[in-house]
């Protein structure tokens, strides 16, 4: 139950914050990634407000066992650059460009309809269905 509530409330806040930041306006964003035209750099506050709490949470983490829930932490990322990071990152950043929303803003935007928003999230979805078996293509290609 505790970890529910947890969710719960990490959740709430993360939607506040993405309402609030002006990440849920397809036009703030791509204002964001337009360096070359009308850029928005104001999105830079709200990447910076997402890392700062996680270096801090890192941190901590280094000084405990388990969560506060009793389990144990999930290991920290590979840092090494492979193909599969370079490869997700530019799929991942041609769709975040194309709409202007990643996965959680693209769920909040459910909240006041279109189909546009809807078209993105079932495409996500299948993006993520078909990624694993293309993962392991790329994987056996790249082994030869």
């Amino acid at each position: 139950m505790q970890r529910i509530v947890i969710a719960a409330i990490s959740g709430g806040l993360f939607g506040a914050g993405l309402l609030v930041s002006g990440m849920t306006d397809t036009t703030k964003v791509q204002g964001w990634l337009d360096i070359f035209g009308a850029w928005d750099p104001t999105l830079a506050f709200v990447l910076g407000g997402a890392i700062l709490p996680m270096l801090l949470a890192w941190h901590m983490t280094t000084k405990r066992a388990h969560a506060l829930v009793g389990e144990p932490f999930p290991a920290k990322p590979d840092p090494r650059l492979g193909h599969n990071l370079v490869l997700g990152s530019v799929l991942f950043g041609m769709g975040w460009g194309l709409v202007g929303l990643c996965p959680g803003p693209a769920i909040a935007s459910l909240s006041w309809g279109g189909a546009g928003g809807i078209a993105f999230i079932l495409s996500m979805i299948a993006g993520m269905l078909i990624a694993p078996p293309i993962r392991q293509r790329i994987d056996q290609l790249a082994a030869l």
